[in-house]
């Protein structure tokens, strides 16, 4: 199997909370952070962090403001993160082949 190479796939991506964010997002314009952790029943913490190295990948854009005295977080994929993810998708595809 010509295509099966683990280093392909992104260490970023390749989490279960990192790989569900980002797979939430894709098919979603945006989402708000109280959204992604009831979406994925998580603890707010572990979103946190999990989001922060997101940002840092540039896979994600972290909108913060307060909308009436409340504070709302906003996240969006970023263009790199659409590639990065779609990248991800075909290098996952390569691994497990036909075996499903």
């Amino acid at each position: 199997m010509a295509s099966f190479d683990l280093d392909k796939l992104d260490d970023v991506i390749h989490s279960r909370l990192r790989l569900g964010v980002m797979a939430y997002l894709a098919n979603a314009e945006a989402a708000s952070f109280t959204e992604l952790k009831q979406a994925l029943n998580v603890s707010q913490g572990n979103l946190s962090v999990q989001l922060r190295k997101l940002e840092d990948a540039a896979y994600v854009a972290i909108d913060k403001r307060i909308v009436g005295r409340k504070p709302l977080t906003t996240v969006k994929l970023t263009a790199a993160g659409r590639k990065a993810f779609a990248a991800y998708l075909k290098a996952l595809s390569g691994v497990v082949g036909k075996t499903l």
